[in-house]
């Protein structure tokens, strides 16, 4: 259901349901039947469904065909981080799990511990994340100021962390935004 409200909300046109209902009949058939059901419900918004291993091929070939993807958590897994590879890497991607009643936003990452403490993460996919909470709070100017930032830190190039192409340490990706931020 959420797939569907935030396409409306924010002016999306399409979900596409990943499955691999053709093997998994029971899992992703019962999958296929909930998106279908709350699809329905949504008549404005196209609605498509596709098995994963297709999807995967397309996210590559054709990354702009699609809009909003909805994915059992297994393939969710994979594939989220399939699409990361095609923008930067898992650096600099936000993630939010939403619930009916509660959301948690956090880097899709995780935690990297082989790099903790050594100043080599990329920040930008805790920041994102972050502007995702803001949204989700309605504190829009606030999820813009920091967006806005981190964009002209990217624009910039000085201070990008290794993992997309710079030399900059997490603090320095930071304080940049920061001072930014500051103006």
């Amino acid at each position: 259901r959420y797939a569907f409200q935030y396409a409306k909300q924010n002016g999306r046109r399409q979900v596409a349901a990943i499955h691999k209902a053709n093997i998994m009949k029971l899992a992703d058939g019962l999958f296929l039947r909930c998106c279908r059901e709350t699809a329905a419900q949504f008549p404005d918004i196209q609605y498509k469904e596709l098995i994963v291993d297709n999807a995967s091929m397309q996210l590559v070939i054709r990354p702009e065909s699609f809009d909003i993807l909805l994915l059992p958590n297994l393939y969710g897994d994979i594939v989220s981080d399939l699409a990361a590879g095609l923008v930067g890497g898992l650096g600099i991607v936000p993630g939010a799990n939403m619930g009916e009643t509660h959301a948690v936003f956090e880097a899709v990452h995780g935690s990297a511990p082989d790099i903790a403490g050594q100043g080599k993460a990329n920040p930008t996919a805790l920041m994102l994340s972050a502007v995702m909470l803001l949204i989700h709070l309605g504190e829009t100017n606030a999820a813009n100021t920091l967006q806005g930032a981190i964009e002209k830190v990217y624009r910039e190039g000085k201070h990008l962390t290794g993992d997309v192409g710079g030399s900059a340490s997490t603090e320095e990706f930071t304080e940049a935004v920061i001072r930014t931020i500051k103006g």
